[in-house]
């Protein structure tokens, strides 16, 4: 037992997550083979097997389930002492592990990145980009440090910090761009294209437009906003987007941007983190800049 090895365990969870041993691999940033011997070496220590291995899925035996828990705690602990190694430190070093939302990461990070690069140049960043719900579970599991996300999150043992608000903005087929922009009472009855299920937008753009879930099968859903944008260029219906999205998703699409008249709809971005983090301090500093970033694009 005593041959058990960090790096093992932090392999055997990132299978567990994954459920597959090739996209493990490349979040370890190892070669596939070399992390299958290290799961059959742990295997052979422990004297039990982790997972049941098909052609297409890798599962979690019960004793893997068993174990699975204690390996995450092992692993949190390992990277709290880690944490409280830098916080004791004067300038942010080491490696940080963001998560961040899809309607958010294409439009803020490449700044992001660049100014934290810039305010600390020794800082190792690990981005993560998900749903709100899956980063809410890595972050109280300890995977992710912080997340930039859409508020209110109303979790107890995280953090809540707002960072600056945006509007949404109508998208609608170039054609259409003279006419008067619908209230949100006519879109209910519009082609209304939303992102799919699980993205906190959707819910949002659902919850102006007073549409209840009873309608949500008769919407058209989309994966990305990208898609959504290309799909009103096409002709098919209309949608909103997050105001910091615009010059991206529009700059090659036949669409027409129109606001809403006041009150108009809109999103507050926050950062959140872990109650117990040693990093505290660490995170807030990165959090006036992504508050920085966020306000200089709207100036």
């Amino acid at each position: 037992m005593n041959n058990v090895k960090l790096n093992q365990l932090r392999y055997f969870e990132a299978v567990a997550q994954q459920g597959h041993f090739g996209r493990a691999a490349d979040i370890c940033s190892i070669s596939q083979p070399a992390l299958s011997m290290q799961i059959k070496e742990l295997e052979t220590t422990l004297g039990i097997a982790l997972f049941e291995r098909g052609t297409r899925t890798v599962r979690l035996t019960q004793a893997g389930e068993d174990l699975l828990p204690r390996v995450r705690d092992i692993l949190q602990s390992v990277d709290e002492l880690t944490d409280v190694a830098r916080a004791a430190q004067k300038t942010l070093t080491g490696r940080l592990r963001l998560g961040v939302i899809p309607t958010i990461a294409p439009y803020l990070l490449p700044r992001i990145i660049g100014d934290l690069s810039r305010m600390a140049p020794d800082l190792d960043i690990h981005v993560r980009e998900t749903m709100t719900q899956r980063l809410l579970q890595e972050l109280s599991a300890g995977r992710i440090d912080a997340a930039i996300v859409a508020l209110p999150v109303s979790e107890p043992t995280l953090v809540e910090v707002p960072l600056f608000s945006e509007d949404f903005v109508l998208v609608r087929p170039l054609q259409d761009s003279a006419t008067a922009v619908p209230s949100r009472e006519n879109l209910r009855e519009m082609r209304l294209l939303l992102l799919e299920e699980g993205h906190c937008f959707r819910d949002q753009a659902l919850a102006f437009c007073d549409i209840g879930t009873t309608r949500t099968r008769e919407l058209l859903d989309g994966s990305s906003l990208s898609t959504l944008v290309q799909m009103v260029g096409a002709g098919i219906g209309l949608t909103l987007i997050p105001e910091m999205a615009v010059d991206v998703e529009t700059r090659s699409a036949e669409v027409a941007i129109a606001r809403f008249p006041d009150p108009q709809p809109s999103r507050q971005i926050g950062m959140i983190w872990r109650k117990t983090t040693p990093l505290d301090k660490q995170l807030r500093q990165i959090a006036d800049l992504v508050r920085n970033v966020g306000m200089s694009r709207q100036a």
